[in-house]
């Protein structure tokens, strides 16, 4: 334990101008053996935020010797199982155990918010107040070290993109679409950012090659991929090149 707070210390004082992002889950909605359901961290200046949550999240700091409480933001882009069945036991551990941690948690649906508290109450469990926040489009967080901006989507009811910034670096998750086409986020197209993340579980990546074409990124990610579209994103990747484009594996990690 010494130790890892010594590492983490050590990685905190590195990161103090950057933008840290860990894959913790790559997968196309059903755990595979190296790879789990959807959820990204995200670090800045020893704080930590959450894209999706369908991982066992606390599991996953623990592990990294990350505190808890130092999780600031949680965002779902979208209410499949997924993208939020960690959230459920995230909630239940800070509502009892680690009692202190307070993150935002931002929910396209604030009616989770009353499932995941009957949940809970079933499981003996009382649901502590917590900062539940609804999704809406625009700006729906910003603590002076990360900046979301939410752009609606068209995959199902309330779902969204996410506009991600901090230390005057940009990443878009483009979450679940519809199709590239029909709800790919204008904003990348007029802003620049480090990577453009895109999902690749609802139609043939080949399909995004017109709009990223179109935006001003230094690198393409392909996230929450089938098996079955993997040969299309490397027909992707020649067809954009010199624009680099690479597959997301869980425990993947940039900083930027």
């Amino acid at each position: 334990d010494v130790y890892k707070r010594q590492v983490l210390k050590s990685q905190k004082e590195r990161n103090l101008n950057s933008m840290q992002i860990t894959f913790l889950g790559a997968s196309h909605g059903v755990p595979e053996a190296n790879r789990r359901c959807s959820c990204t961290l995200i670090e800045t200046n020893g704080r930590y935020y959450f894209i999706d949550m369908g991982v066992n999240a606390i599991d996953a700091l623990r592990t990294r010797g990350i505190e808890v409480e130092d999780v600031k933001g949680i965002f779902i882009t979208h209410m499949h199982g997924d993208h939020t069945n960690g959230l459920i036991s995230f909630v239940d551990l800070i509502s009892w155990y680690f009692k202190t941690a307070d993150p935002e948690i931002c929910l396209p649906n604030l009616e989770g918010v009353e499932a995941i508290r009957a949940w809970l109450k079933a499981n003996h469990c009382e649901m502590r107040d917590l900062r539940f926040k609804k999704v809406t489009d625009g700006t729906i967080f910003d603590d002076g070290y990360l900046k979301v901006t939410a752009i609606p989507t068209q995959h199902c009811p309330d779902s969204h993109a996410f506009f991600v910034e901090a230390e005057g670096k940009a990443v878009l998750f483009t979450g679940d679409l519809k199709h590239p086409n029909v709800d790919f986020p204008k904003i990348a197209k007029e802003k620049p950012t480090e990577f453009v993340i895109c999902e690749a579980a609802h139609f043939p990546a080949t399909d995004y090659a017109p709009v990223l074409a179109a935006c001003p990124t230094k690198q393409v990610l392909v996230n929450h991929y089938a098996p079955w579209n993997i040969p299309n994103v490397m027909q992707l990747a020649e067809t954009l090149a010199p624009l680099p484009v690479k597959f997301v594996n869980d425990g993947m990690q940039i900083t930027l």
